[in-house]
């Protein structure tokens, strides 16, 4: 009964749809944001992934997260960015997700991509919160604060400088989501593609009316994907959306050769 669910935005085929449906899903946080009011209950905080990775990267409408935060932080509540998936340099034109939405979280919790396959995890915050979860009690972790893995950390920071993989990212991904844009024009099952940089999706769907979701054949398409020297994901709801996001050494030739393979088998049988 601490948890209250918000409506997650989704432009696309949400209950809202198109780049100014912000406010109507702002409604949904202040309906919560009224109950927990009413209860005379603490708000301790929002957390919510800036641009929305299990779901295909799809973005949040703009002025949402300045809206909510702005909502949150009235109720003294605190905003955490969760950039696990979409955080550090991976979609291409800002480091990090929440960038987009031209917010500075309270808290943003990171893992993953920062230890290149290493576990490594890590929380940035304001000095008078981590001192408020220190007065808390003792935090212990068995695993927490390896030198090794911090080391590893380090590294991982100066290859990305030192080989300009954000950039790499910014410009090879701006390639990948063109070609994949264009392939909306010649495949009907094709619906849109979400995301920026090195994390996307591709929508597929039956219908571009409804948005039935080609579940089915999403499915079919990985396999044969698989086939082909591919590995691929559905993700979203429905399973219905490949989810893309290379490694950030990723080239042109790459991309090409995936989305080509793409483009074949949706000729092919789809």
């Amino acid at each position: 009964d601490w948890v209250h669910p918000v409506t997650a935005p989704n432009t696309y085929r949400g209950e809202f749809r198109g780049l100014d449906s912000a406010p109507d899903y702002v409604r949904s946080v202040e309906h919560n944001l009224a109950k927990i009011a009413a209860s005379q209950r603490q708000l301790a905080g929002f957390i919510c992934e800036p641009v929305y990775g299990n779901a295909g990267g799809i973005s949040l409408p703009p002025g949402y997260l300045q809206q909510v935060y702005g909502l949150v932080r009235a109720q003294g509540g605190v905003c955490i960015a969760d950039e696990v998936q979409v955080g550090y340099g991976r979609m291409g034109h800002f480091f990090w997700g929440f960038e987009q939405q031209g917010v500075v979280p309270d808290i943003i919790t990171m893992a993953k991509g920062m230890g290149n396959g290493q576990p490594l995890g890590a929380v940035i915050t304001r000095r008078e919160i981590a001192e408020a979860l220190e007065a808390e009690g003792y935090f212990f972790s068995s695993s927490g604060g390896s030198p090794v893995s911090c080391r590893i950390g380090m590294a991982v920071l100066d290859v990305m400088e030192e080989e300009k993989l954000w950039e790499n990212a910014q410009l090879v991904g701006g390639h990948f989501k063109a070609r994949l844009e264009e392939l909306i024009d010649r495949h009907p099952l094709v619906g849109a593609v979400h995301g920026s940089g090195f994390y996307l999706g591709l929508e597929l769907v039956r219908d571009r009316q409804t948005l039935e979701p080609a579940t089915a054949e999403t499915a079919l398409l990985c396999d044969r994907l698989r086939e082909l020297g591919i590995f691929m994901q559905p993700t979203g709801d429905y399973l219905n959306i490949l989810k893309i996001k290379p490694p950030m050494v990723t080239s042109r030739r790459s991309v090409d050769f995936f989305v080509d393979m793409l483009s074949k088998v949706l000729d092919e049988q789809l």
